[in-house]
């Protein structure tokens, strides 16, 4: 029997290393992706102001995975009801797949903002916007940077593009625009999560301009709600996601149970899932990883009904619930965190979001990396406490 896991995000690379855990040794598992290594995603915004964190939130696949075959390959198609897969080199069939490809950046046919905007998905992204930095400094002592978007990922890159303009830009006076179409920014979030969240924004100099839609831009100007426009020396656009290629860039609807078809299920950001309670779920890493736990456990339920001679039924599959114990974002090195109805700040956030990179990366593995990362986030000043 042969297990299929396409993408090695969040979902893909939880999932597998769940059913290296739980499936028999004779089952074979493949884990598909475009890079030999996963990225965490939710610290790719501080490799513009710290380049060196790149490191510490890349993971070998060959080294986070046990048993499974990692393959190294783009996925171009997939036929549910054939159960294959067209990779770029080659075909792969499944017994039971799971489509984790993550989304891509939506630009909605905008005119010029795909053109000219640089997005945040990969460590390229990141360190093109640092080098876009620069680069507009050195063309003027006031650069003005937009960025599209006030989801999370786009409150992330306002803060730490600010922050960078503060602590390294001496002699720049860096301005930092930050559009939302929503009338808040981190839509679709708790209102007292979202004022913290523009509070700290604000306190970083960030001019946060909500109810103001993008709708085109060329090579030095942002045309908002239609007729205004904004100059800009750097264009970060984070204003929505659209599903794989691979998926014609639909993101598929999946039920509670988040099968796609009887043998193909679909999580993560690659699908729209509504959970038990009829509620959708946000694309989020933590919803990818709580998603791949039930897909993990349908899976060995399948699995366990294909090699039982004496299995008649279906088996029953498990439904998934989203609960979430909280939201965090990060707003240059400040941080906004709610845990249940609360919502702080300060030190006791960014030490949250820290403990919650620091569990993921060792999760999966990534003993040293998450070391490195608590080194990086929260250094420890050995001068509070003398000499040795």
């Amino acid at each position: 029997m042969h297990v299929v896991v396409l993408g090695a995000g969040y979902a893909g690379l939880t999932l597998t290393r769940l059913l290296e855990r739980d499936l028999p040794p004779d089952v074979d598992i493949t884990l598909v992706d475009e890079s030999p290594n996963h990225l965490v995603q939710h610290e790719l915004h501080r490799v513009i102001r710290r380049p060196a964190v790149a490191d510490e939130i890349t993971v070998s696949l060959t080294d986070a995975v046990e048993r499974a075959t990692v393959r190294v390959a783009r996925v171009e198609g997939i036929d549910t009801d054939e159960r294959t897969v067209v990779l770029s080199d080659g075909t792969l069939s499944y017994d039971v797949g799971a489509i984790c490809l993550g989304a891509q950046t939506a630009y909605y046919g905008l005119e010029g903002v795909r053109e000219h905007a640089t997005p945040l998905k990969r460590l390229d992204d990141a360190q093109q916007i640092r080098t876009d930095f620069w680069a507009a400094c050195e063309r003027t002592t006031a650069p003005r940077i937009v960025v599209g978007g006030a989801g999370l990922s786009g409150v992330q890159v306002a803060g730490e593009l600010a922050e960078l303009a503060r602590e390294e830009g001496e002699g720049i006076d860096a301005s930092v625009t930050l559009l939302e179409q929503f009338s808040q920014v981190a839509p679709h979030f708790p209102s007292n999560f979202q004022r913290a969240v523009r509070s700290a924004l604000e306190a970083r100099g960030v001019d946060v301009r909500t109810e103001t839609t993008v709708t085109a831009a060329d090579e030095d100007r942002v045309t908002v709600d239609g007729s205004t426009a904004l100059p800009y020396d750097l264009f970060v656009w984070t204003g929505g996601i659209r599903g794989s290629d691979a998926l014609e860039g639909d993101r598929p609807s999946v039920r509670s149970d988040l099968r796609l078809t009887d043998r193909t299920f679909a999580l993560g950001d690659a699908a729209q899932v509504v959970d038990a309670t009829g509620e959708a779920v946000p694309a989020s890493a933590q919803s990818a990883v709580r998603e791949a736990r039930t897909v993990a456990e349908n899976v060995s339920r399948i699995v366990d009904a294909d090699r039982d001679p004496e299995t008649v039924f279906t088996p029953r599959l498990e439904a998934f619930e989203f609960e979430s114990p909280g939201w965090l974002v990060s707003v240059g090195d400040g941080a906004v965190a709610q845990v249940g109805p609360a919502v702080f700040t300060g030190r006791a956030a960014k030490a949250l979001k820290t403990t919650v990179g620091v569990g993921y990366l060792s999760s999966v593995g990534a003993i040293g990396n998450a070391v490195d990362l608590v080194s990086e986030e929260l250094p420890f000043d050995r001068s509070r406490f003398g000499s040795e």
